[in-house]
């Protein structure tokens, strides 16, 4: 597509068929990434078992920090691009697009390393009690290969967006996630090599997943991507990482909550008649369920992203405003939707995951029905996160993410359970999420009235 008629798309093109555009390749993208992580512990928990299950949910604040890397690089170097074709500074653009390239990688490769190096040390801190543990170590010591992959995926879809190729971004995450799947049953039912057949079964695919993305930039479309745009330069990499701190952030803050809920759910389940190896296998299965809703959320949000940058940057603030609008709408009807079936069916969806005890199947619906109780409001906080990244005001998009998981969810795990015993960590999470929402509200709304003040401003000097 040449410059002057994505322009146009962008500027002038309904804002429900752009989202259209946009985000359902990114959803999609998303929630190929939510698979990676739940087909392993679908099957991982019928044929392995509680204790698989426990140990994917230990493992997976790694599959948050790869997340968290992706999108750093991948929305800010879209993000980035996107505001400076605003601008119609179309020399400028491709440097945030190779410099996000080149650190994805970077990145990755020496996750990956650390991850090798320190593994058990890793796994103890991320809350694995001892029975977890062999089981943990198996799988993450085969995943760990594939962070660079997955990381480059990751941010790639975003890239590939920004490119007006969303159809390819969706590609390149639905090859590597049908292989996953395929390779899964053969590696884990007709071989029956259980946690490690699982692992292996993720890295192939994410293997094949980047390979394809990296093939993509060899033939960039928007502008010519050269060897110079590789080329590191550090405003020009700190300048893409502020615009991708909040969804970074609100990763980095996901991860850490969920290594401090772990530790909390061992702690307290120990002390409860569940034991400590159950309320952690019902955390990662709920986690995963959940992150499966959310992650069309972040799609809707991550679709919005070249429609709000673009705008924002030309000045047509009304078709910022109503593309925030409308993705919020969208992620409320999916949020609520969720909502609804949480409340209904969680013992069926606990099912999906392997067979346990009357204790597991107990815990796990009390967990979905009490954690995730104000899910239908859980969309606000990470849709506004985004917009506010996508405008090019990253500190308030990075505040916005540490408030559900940092400022709120984290010290009510702490606090609420020393009144009440494992239930206060059921509990803390609705408290959190509709803390969150209120506050992204006020700020948004605050946000929208600057814009209608710059709308008078410009009418007055055009006038």
């Amino acid at each position: 597509m040449e410059v002057n008629d994505r322009e146009k798309l962008l500027g002038e093109g309904p804002i429900n068929s752009l989202m259209i555009k946009f985000a359902v390749p990114s959803i999609i993208a998303m929630l190929v990434s939510a698979i990676y992580n739940i087909v392993d512990q679908i099957f991982i928990g019928q044929y392995v078992g509680t204790l698989g299950n426990a140990a994917t949910n230990i493992s997976f604040p790694l599959a948050m920090a790869c997340t968290s890397i992706g999108l750093l690089f991948g929305i800010g170097g879209a993000a980035n691009f996107n505001l400076h074709l605003g601008r119609k500074e179309y020399d400028k653009a491709p440097y945030f697009i190779g410099n996000a390239v080149v650190m994805l990688g970077i990145l990755g490769t020496l996750l990956f390393l650390v991850t090798e190096i320190f593994l058990h040390p890793i796994l103890v801190l991320f809350g694995s009690p001892a029975d977890v543990l062999p089981y943990a170590a198996t799988y993450v010591r085969v995943t760990a290969i594939g962070f660079p992959f997955l990381i480059l995926t990751t941010g790639g879809g975003n890239i590939m967006r920004a490119d007006s190729s969303p159809k390819m971004a969706m590609i390149v995450s639905m090859t590597g996630a049908i292989l996953n799947v395929i390779l899964d049953a053969f590696f884990v039912i007709v071989l029956r090599w259980g946690m490690f057949g699982a692992a292996l079964a993720t890295v192939i695919g994410q293997v094949v997943s980047g390979l394809m993305f990296l093939n993509y930039m060899r033939h960039f479309k928007t502008r010519p991507l050269l060897k110079k745009h590789l080329k590191p330069s550090l405003p020009i990499v700190l300048q893409t990482a502020s615009l991708g701190t909040a969804s970074c952030v609100n990763q980095i803050a996901m991860m850490i909550m969920q290594i401090i809920l772990n530790n909390s759910l061992k702690h307290y389940g120990l002390l409860s008649v569940y034991g400590e190896s159950i309320p952690i296998a019902c955390a990662g299965i709920v986690t995963k369920v959940n992150q499966i809703f959310f992650a069309i959320v972040i799609g809707l949000a991550q679709g919005s992203q070249p429609i709000e940058s673009f705008n924002y940057g030309a000045g047509n603030y009304r078709r910022v405003k109503k593309t925030y609008r409308v993705t919020i709408i969208a992620a409320f009807v999916v949020s609520l939707v969720a909502w609804i079936l949480f409340q209904t069916i969680p013992q069926q969806l606990l099912g999906l995951f392997g067979q346990g005890s009357e204790e597991y199947y107990e815990f796990g619906t009390r967990f979905f029905r009490i954690f995730l109780f104000f899910t239908w409001a859980n969309c606000i906080q990470p849709a506004t996160s985004q917009f506010f990244a996508s405008v090019g005001k990253p500190l308030r998009g990075m505040f916005i993410s540490l408030t559900r998981q940092i400022i709120f969810l984290i010290p009510l795990i702490l606090i609420l359970p020393l009144f009440s015993g494992i239930d206060g960590i059921l509990f803390a999470g609705p408290v959190a999420d509709i803390m969150a929402a209120v506050v992204a509200v006020i700020m948004v709304r605050i946000e929208f009235s600057d814009m209608s003040k710059k709308e008078k401003n410009r009418a007055i000097i055009k006038g």
